[in-house]
């Protein structure tokens, strides 16, 4: 069963990430340079390095749980990352982002949701599965922070929390020249209060493979009555680090169709319509990993 639970026999010299660069969270660097290819590892997290960012994290309980021990935050934030094969991006993200969530002094949780099986990858239905478990987890998260686990925040400024319309936080990527690639983007890492993602039914379960899921959640929330809210271009700044594309995730072709049919289905497909089982719930020391059976997409693409 496909997990990111550590294996006893994980090798303790792997090599773990390189130590932040100093213009990671600053702005005084003019143009700052992408995160490097990941040096090759062992495919997992690696004994050395967790108690390594254990060591770094003081406060952070079994399970990614962390609350700040001299202040009382207002919200309690889900942050929800959809997964599968991804252990080397998983191991950059922990390292650089649980110290920025400190930082920020949020009371907060971590969820890896790992999509099982080798079949075509569904991000937004990984999305939905981590509301809902992150939720019976602890009824009192009111915040939901969905990121895609290769992207790593560049300003401690741009604040993992939820306000009165939803947040788009990743809105000047370095693969997109530090822009907003247009208008309607949503996509990378955004946030919405538990009322807000109910109120547009969650996020799209059909949409199978690579694109269109975002551009369907903004229209959820477009065709809702509410608006996105951004930081400012200079503090919305991202690095992604690089990879290849996955396999069993190919363009969706049926994206577009489906993108200018959101107001027909956002009734009848979101978070009132997941269907997925649970296989493992994974208490690890620096997140919690739920590995799920979401089903099969149609019959494109060709597997293989």
């Amino acid at each position: 069963m496909p997990s990111t639970q550590l294996p006893a026999a994980a090798a303790a010299t792997a090599p773990g990430p390189t130590p932040p660069p100093l213009a990671l969270g600053s702005l005084r660097s003019p143009v700052p340079g992408p995160v490097p290819r990941l040096p090759c590892c062992h495919p997992v997290l690696t004994r050395h390095l967790v108690l390594r960012v254990q060591r770094e994290n003081p406060g952070v309980l079994m399970g990614g749980r962390y609350t700040p021990p001299d202040c009382t935050p207002a919200q309690t934030v889900a942050v929800i990352i959809p997964f599968r094969h991804r252990e080397h991006h998983l191991r950059y993200w922990l390292h650089y982002l649980h110290p920025i969530l400190r930082r920020q002094r949020l009371r907060y949780g971590v969820y890896v949701i790992n999509q099982h099986g080798e079949d075509t990858f569904n991000r937004a239905k990984l999305l939905n599965v981590g509301f809902l478990e992150a939720l019976k987890e602890d009824a009192a998260y009111d915040c939901f922070i969905f990121s895609d686990v290769d992207l790593v925040p560049m300003d401690d400024r741009n604040l993992y929390r939820c306000g009165d319309q939803p947040r788009h936080f990743a809105i000047a990527m370095d693969k997109f020249g530090f822009r907003l690639p247009y208008a309607g983007y949503f996509g990378g890492v955004s946030g919405l209060s538990k009322a807000q993602f109910l109120r547009i039914n969650g996020f799209p379960n059909e949409y199978w493979g690579w694109g269109g899921e975002d551009d369907d959640i903004f229209n959820r929330i477009s065709l809702t009555g509410m608006k996105i809210s951004r930081p400012d271009i200079r503090i919305g700044r991202y690095r992604m680090i690089k990879h290849d594309r996955d396999k069993h995730n190919e363009p969706n072709p049926q994206r577009f169709t489906k993108i200018q049919n959101t107001k027909l289905t956002m009734k009848r497909d979101g978070i009132g319509s997941v269907r997925y089982q649970v296989l493992e719930v994974s208490r690890q020391p620096l997140f919690t990993n739920i590995t799920v059976d979401i089903g099969r997409p149609p019959s494109w693409p060709p597997r293989g």
